[in-house]
Parts: C-alpha cells; structure tokens; sequence
C-alpha cells in the first residue's frame, strides 16, 4: 500500500479507502453483507495497509455506522492507527430538523455517529450534500465548533457544485472557521464532469478528492453487459445506476476490458489505476462485497498505465448531464 497526504493538510491516508456502505442491512438491500461476512473483508483490507474507512450517518438509518464502528475496533490495536470518516445531512428522522445541515442538526448528528461509531472522535467530519435551506455560514461555523470541540479532526464536503465549494471555503476564511480539506465527488473513467470546474478548483485549492463510485456502480468492473445481463446481485438489483449510465458508456467499458486483457488485469484494476494517477485524487473509495474486490483496488495502485493507454481509455468519453448532487 502507498499512502499521500489528504491535499495539503497533514492527514496521511492510504491510496485506497474502504467505503464501507456496502455493510448493513440485506432488508435495505439485498447486496448488503452483515457484519459477520463484512469482517474477512476489512481484515483483509487492513492486512493490506488500507488506513481509511468512509460511512455515513444515513447508510442503513446508522447501522453501517455501528458496523464499521465494531469491526474497526477488532482489527486494530489503537484507535489513532485508522482514518475515520462520516458524513452528514440526509434525514436520520421524521423530524424537521432531522436532517440538513443547520447547527442543530450537525451538533445532534455528530453525537449520534460518534455513539454508534463507539469512538470520541471522527478523522474526517464531511457535509454529505449541499443544503439550499441552511445559510452556509451557520454550517461552516458550526462544523469548526465540532472540529474546536475535538469530536472531529479535519472536515470535508461531498458533491455539490464548484461555486458553492468555493464559496464555503471563502466563508470559512471570512470567519476563522475550519476549512474543508477534502472533496467526495462522483469521478470516474465513464463520468468525468468535475474535470470541467470542481477539479481544477481542488487543484488549486490543495483539496484532496475522494471520489465515490470509482467504478461507476460495478459498471467499470465489468459487472454489466452493453446487452443487458447482470452479473452480480448489486447490478441486478441497483436501479440508480440505470439511471446515472447509458449506453454511450459501454464504450469506455469495451477499451478497459481491452487493455486489461492485454496486460492480463482485472477491468477494475485498469479503471481504478486511471483515476489513482488524476493528479487531484488522493484516494477512491472503494466498496468490496467480495475479497476479490479488495484485492483488485489494492493491486491498482502498483499499476501504471503508459501514454498511450490512457489516451485509448480517454477518448471514448461522451459528456454527461450533471449526476449526484441530489
């Protein structure tokens, strides 16, 4: 495993972060694993050198919080030996202030992850969406008491437009708060929108990028067919991706097999090499239901793919309305 600073602050991070989503209830969704079968997995990730594991409150209504909470405490030895990171914002109740990213709610939230995590404090406190209802300097201001209050070190954001990024962050300086240190973006092979605005921004910025979905829902794993058929129970039960990948996409697909054939590689392996080599990414998170998945994310980051790889798998690329910022 190699390991980077998180942009330019001083959290070191391993190249490849579990993301640990994929662990909760098989009543939610059928492709969960539970906390018996996630175990071997995070073991292994662990065995690896991975050091960073990123939940949130919302995953299976705070069940995967208490997983990753479990199993992070049974496979190492110190508390200050892993990175943790959670997210906030999507309801976590019925009420109207259960969710969002008002003080209220962020100093409720961070309490509650912290209590089902089983820890005093979080590495990385990130904002899960943008939220239209709450002024952004009653959030910033918010987020810097948890940080000034030790319940967490570093805080971040997920995927939301260029413009409100660097208008938290503008806040945040204006009033002497925490700044947020990394991005969550949706960035991969076959969606590369945030190349246009919120990339060069971190670049920058010195933000590290963590982005989710690296292998745009399995679809660069090779899980999914241009015909149709599905190869794991994720893709035939995962709707959202019908929706954020189109056929046009296939096409990048059919240049990942191709070059991993070529180098005898798993697709995943090619994929995940390609966006560990973006310059602004410091590390993909990465989901594993299987140790076959772990075991690829690890290999990618011994990869390296030469020029003309890399225009091969680029050139395919058709742009794409905007997806997860909801």
């Amino acid at each position: 495993m190699k390991y980077a600073r998180l942009g330019w602050s001083g959290l070191r991070v391993s190249r490849i972060c579990l993301g640990m989503m994929s662990y909760g209830s098989k009543t939610e969704r059928a492709w969960h694993l539970d906390e018996a079968e996630a175990e071997p997995i995070v073991r292994r990730a662990v065995e690896a050198g991975v050091t960073f594991f990123d939940t949130a409150d919302m995953y299976s209504d705070g069940l995967t919080e208490q997983i990753t909470g479990r199993l992070l405490a049974k496979v190492f030895q110190h508390r200050d030996d892993y990175v943790l990171a959670t997210k906030v914002y999507f309801p976590m109740g019925p009420g109207p202030n259960d969710g969002g990213l008002s003080r209220k709610h962020i100093l409720a939230a961070i309490d509650g992850s912290l209590n089902r995590l089983g820890t005093d404090y979080v590495d990385l406190y990130q904002i899960h969406r943008w939220d239209y209802e709450t002024p952004i300097a009653e959030t910033m201001a918010a987020l810097d008491d948890v940080v000034r209050a030790g319940k967490a070190r570093y805080v971040g954001a997920s995927s939301m437009y260029a413009w409100q990024f660097a208008k938290a962050q503008h806040i945040a300086e204006l009033g002497a708060w925490t700044r947020f240190v990394s991005m969550q973006n949706h960035y991969n092979l076959v969606y590369r929108e945030e190349e246009r605005e919120m990339i060069p921004l971190c670049l920058d910025q010195g933000i590290g990028v963590i982005p989710w979905s690296p292998l745009a829902r399995g679809l660069l794993a090779g899980t999914r067919d241009r015909e149709g058929p599905s190869r794991t129970v994720r893709s035939g039960s995962d709707p959202l991706a019908d929706q954020m990948y189109n056929d046009a996409d296939f096409d990048v697909v059919d240049v990942v097999c191709e070059i991993a054939g070529e180098r005898g590689l798993a697709p995943a392996q090619i994929a995940l090499a390609w966006l560990l080599d973006q310059a602004a990414v410091t590390a993909p998170i990465v989901g594993a239901t299987k140790i076959e998945n772990l075991d690829d994310a690890v290999a990618a980051v011994d990869v390296t793919l030469d020029a003309d790889e890399v225009a091969r798998l680029e050139k395919p690329y058709r742009p794409h309305s905007v997806l997860g910022h909801s």
